[in-house]
């Protein structure tokens, strides 16, 4: 008899968020085992982390997985780990497989995988500098012989939620426009998980936008007749699955930590966006992009009341403690829209590795009155 471990995920739509339902701050990236009551048989039982462990872009993280055997005189040589990225819509992409000495990593894992090691029945695997596309669940399946057993743990990402659209206006974008839009911002579609975490947090948005499960998606907090009916309740409403290429919508997309640093760059005067790309590589650096200025704000706290163009034409600026002369009382990036490139003057906030480059508040805010600071109340 094998004994096998098994995951049922279900979704929630339209409710107010259960308090019990996520573990808080301190079991993040915890490790834990689940442990399988054994039968007679001699069957191969695998253990993995139940829930999930947490890292951001760039770090480095274990996805525990431990086995043992019965009876425990097995040759070490003839066990066989492999480690599988399974997708939300169950397709399987290759990670690592190990047989006795001899190892294999695969594809954009190469170089970074490696197996922990950390004694007999270890079957654990270390990811280093953790991109945004290893976000997931991963499969751990360990055979000997006729006899396999799997596990499964969830790897998540500290970061950001964020609503976009490009400059040729709101549900332009297919399915794969929507993921080059968000790769384009450096970010990757949002999970279901990574935006109901993002309501939970405060997003509202009346706009849907896709995800990378192909679903169409938006968060309410505050329901208004505006965004699907004033009496409805609080929550993620869905549009289910929608036809990748002939229907379009906006994108929520996904970035995480920085190798870098989102700083506004101080002139003596204001500038076009050309002007702004080539202020930012005099200053060796580039004007950042969407999803920088998202992750500085989220993870860095940048707080700036100026506005400032970014790389793909609009003009935004972090707000972390909310005043009333810089865009209302809520924190958030506010967006002031697509202006003219050539003729219209702003600052410009621009991205550097180099760390030394920092951020100086300003003392007044923005001088653009001409655009709504708030979310679009389109209804759909």
């Amino acid at each position: 008899m094998l004994l096998r471990l098994t995951t049922v995920t279900c979704t929630l739509l339209f409710l107010s968020p259960p308090a019990a339902a996520y573990p808080a701050d301190s079991e993040k990236g915890r490790r834990k085992v689940v442990h399988v009551m054994e039968d007679d048989t001699g069957a191969v039982i695998v253990q993995t982390a139940p829930g999930k462990v947490v890292t951001h872009r760039g770090g480095t993280i274990t996805l525990p997985c431990r086995f043992h055997h019965e009876p425990e005189d097995v040759d070490p040589r003839r066990i066989r780990i492999k480690w599988t990225k399974v997708s939300d819509a169950f397709q399987f992409k290759d990670v690592f497989v190990a047989l006795g000495h001899q190892q294999k990593v695969f594809g954009s894992y190469r170089g970074r995988v490696s197996l922990e090691q950390a004694g007999p029945g270890d079957a654990s695997v270390i990811i280093h500098n953790i991109t945004l596309q290893d976000y997931g669940r991963y499969e751990c399946e360990v055979t000997n012989d006729m006899e396999d057993d799997t596990g499964f743990v969830n790897l998540d990402l500290e970061g950001v939620v964020f609503p976009y659209y490009p400059p040729s206006g709101r549900y332009k974008l297919n399915y794969r426009q929507a993921e080059e839009a968000c790769r384009e911002q450096d970010a990757i579609l949002a999970s279901h998980t990574q935006l109901h975490k993002a309501w939970l947090e405060g997003l509202d948005w009346c706009n849907a936008g896709w995800l990378e499960d192909g679903s169409v998606q938006y968060p309410i907090s505050h329901p208004r007749d505006q965004c699907g009916r004033k009496d409805s309740p609080p929550g993620v409403r869905n549009y289910g699955y929608r036809h990748k290429d002939d229907e379009c919508y906006d994108a929520f997309c996904f970035t995480s930590n920085l190798n870098g640093r989102v700083y506004f760059l101080k002139r003596f005067k204001k500038v076009n966006y050309l002007e702004a790309v080539k202020a930012c590589q005099r200053d060796d650096a580039v004007i950042a992009k969407v999803g920088q200025l998202y992750a500085a704000w989220k993870l860095q706290l940048l707080d700036r009341c100026e506005a400032g163009w970014v790389e793909d034409g609009s003009i935004r600026y972090p707000i972390v403690n909310p005043r009333s002369r810089c865009g209302g009382p809520e924190p958030g990036v506010r967006n002031l829209g697509f202006p003219d490139k050539k003729f219209r003057l702003y600052g410009v906030y621009c991205f550097s590795r180099n760390p030394e480059h920092t951020d100086v508040k300003p003392t007044q805010a923005p001088q653009e009155t001409s655009y709504n600071l708030t979310n679009s109340t389109r209804s759909i």
